[in-house]
């Protein structure tokens, strides 16, 4: 198979993927652009929420994603029906899954006075959790559905969900967060309302398509919840768990530079806020890329085709590393001006300024380190990248980070070096075990 024959297939498979990945990253940028328009507070407080869910909610995500390996390792041997047990065991484990890190949230709203941030940014963020926390359910559920689509190589119909979630996301935002049609102005309480209703409407949607539509019906033999295989259940966790912890140790540390940036001041931390909500709207959409790695890594895993394996992986991390150094040119050309989409808050935007510049700095490596990850998980290998991301951001990028901006001075720039550092060891570390892997398989 020639690179061209790669690329083609890499962008029919990916872009549906970058795009519904878009389409749940944007709810939140529409969320924050929104939020900001009421003041720095709130939008300090929208940073203070999302820390604390997001390392739940990642986690989550993480285990999800074992199904999208799984079912396309057994599509390429052609075994249909085990595609539809992987949904059903999948269901259960990420409904349960759910409903404990929806606890979970709830236990840490309780406790955000703990995190030493303004009293004020505190207030604004407990009610906000409470209901974006109970969003989690839905948010799995559509997980489930949406990476056994994926997994099937079908990802159109999970992008139009997604994207005309985001929309009715953004009608809600309007009403609820400013007060409009005669709802009262419920600012970041709003934002958090319309979220969990448009991540349940979504839910539903992509479950009633799923289970109705034709194309699925081979795939759907024995959907109940009767005689479940504790087999499937652990390999499923197996793969899940490690991958889930990847996203906590690389978003969690990020989650804890969001505290650090409180400790500096509620300016400071809602500049943070605007600069991390931009760099996601990046990171997710590569993180498509990731996906279809881990969709095509496992499928042709399935059928033993190594070397098509390898060159699959590679020519995606080459479209990774060319969208991102687009979007770094475009941080550093707008540096000063897509910060005023969020506030006007003459010292946020100048602090925003300068974290997008280091932004810009690290995107190629996100973009490197998330694909390799997916084509990673393609490959079923989940313990060593775990490790690695542990050591790169919490015994690197974090203590890092720490000492840059407090011990030298360096302030909110300061955390980001830290977590440039960390990004851009554990891209070279993943990407060289993708590699070492790679040839082992070819050389047998």
């Amino acid at each position: 198979m020639t690179i061209r024959e790669h690329l083609r297939i890499n962008v029919n498979l990916a872009v549906p993927v970058m795009a519904s990945q878009l389409g749940q990253v944007m709810v939140g940028v529409a969320d924050n652009m929104m939020v900001g328009q009421v003041g720095y507070i709130p939008l300090a407080g929208a940073s203070l929420g999302n820390a604390i869910f997001y390392f739940f909610m990642t986690f989550g995500l993480g285990v999800s994603f074992a199904i999208t390996p799984l079912v396309g390792f057994a599509d390429g041997e052609g075994k249909k029906k085990a595609c539809g047990q992987v949904l059903r065991h999948g269901l259960v484990v990420n409904a349960l899954l759910g409903i404990v890190l929806f606890g979970l949230v709830m236990v840490a709203a309780n406790y955000l006075h703990l995190f030493g941030q303004e009293a004020a940014v505190v207030e604004q963020a407990t009610p906000y959790m409470f209901v974006i926390g109970f969003s989690m359910i839905p948010l799995l559920v559509f997980q489930t559905f949406r990476q056994f689509s994926e997994g099937l190589s079908m990802t159109k119909v999970p992008m139009v969900v997604s994207v005309s979630m985001n929309v009715l996301n953004i009608i809600l935002n309007y009403i609820l967060i400013y007060g409009k049609f005669g709802f009262p102005a419920l600012g970041l309480l709003g934002a958090g309302i319309a979220t969990l209703i448009a991540r349940t409407v979504m839910a539903v949607g992509l479950v009633v398509y799923v289970l109705t539509n034709h194309r699925f019906k081979p795939y759907l033999s024995g959907m109940g919840l009767k005689n479940l295989d504790l087999k499937l259940i652990r390999d499923l966790l197996r793969i899940g768990v490690p991958a889930g912890l990847q996203f906590v140790f690389e978003i969690g540390a990020f989650s804890m530079a969001a505290l650090m940036m409180g400790w500096i001041g509620a300016v400071t931390q809602a500049a943070h806020q605007i600069a991390i909500n931009l760099a996601s709207i990046t990171y997710m959409t590569v993180s498509g890329l990731g996906a279809a790695a881990a969709i095509r890594v496992g499928n042709q895993l399935g059928k033993r085709n190594y070397k098509t394996m390898k060159r699959a992986a590679l020519t995606l991390v080459g479209m990774g590393a060319s969208l991102m150094t687009f979007f770094a040119i475009v941080f550093i050309a707008g540096r000063n001006y897509l910060p005023l989409l969020y506030n006007d808050e003459v010292a946020v935007i100048e602090i925003a300024s300068s974290l997008l510049i280091i932004a810009a700095l690290f995107q190629l490596s996100d973009g490197v380190q998330v694909i390799m990850l997916g084509a990673l998980r393609g490959m079923k290998d989940v313990k060593i990248p775990t490790m690695i991301t542990f050591f790169a951001y919490w015994v690197i990028a974090l203590p890092l980070a720490y000492i840059l901006a407090f011990q030298y001075g360096y302030g909110a720039n300061g955390i980001w070096f830290g977590i440039f550092f960390g990004l851009t060891i554990a891209a070279i570390w993943v990407f060289l075990r993708f590699i070492k892997l790679a040839n082992k398989r070819i050389a047998l």
